[in-house]
This record gives structure tokens, C-alpha cells and sequence, in this order.
């Protein structure tokens, strides 16, 4: 990957937001729906707060300023 390897969740900190995310992917059928983009927001910070990626801008990872 760009960004190399990571860590993976062992402990299940953001698990329930990865399900909450990619139920949603499926249920709007892969489109760039708003809130499967606040899902995916909100995994990144929870990765970042448990130090599972290394924290960086969220305009680096795709995301626009809010």
C-alpha cells in the first residue's frame, strides 16, 4: 500500500464502525453517499486514536475541510 502496512484491529476497537460502514456500502450499493463517508471518517479517527495508523490530516486521507 501507498501508505504501508498497518496493524490490525486484534481487539476489535473500531470494529463496530467498520460493520456500520460497510453495511452501509452495501445498502447504497457502493455510491459516495454523505453518510457512508461520515461512517468512514469516523473508522480513520478511530484507527488514529488507538493507534492503529499513524494520525495524519483528514485532508490527506480524501477528505474535503469541513
Amino acid at each position: 500500500p501507498e501508505r504501508g502496512s498497518f496493524p490490525l484491529d486484534h481487539d476489535g476497537e473500531c470494529k463496530s464502525i467498520m460493520v456500520k460502514y460497510l453495511s452501509c456500502i452495501r445498502s447504497h450499493r457502493g455510491s459516495n453517499d454523505p453518510e457512508c463517508r461520515n461512517l468512514s471518517k469516523a473508522y480513520l479517527s478511530c484507527r488514529m486514536d488507538h493507534n492503529l495508523m499513524a494520525p495524519d490530516s483528514f485532508k490527506n486521507l480524501g477528505f474535503a475541510d469541513d
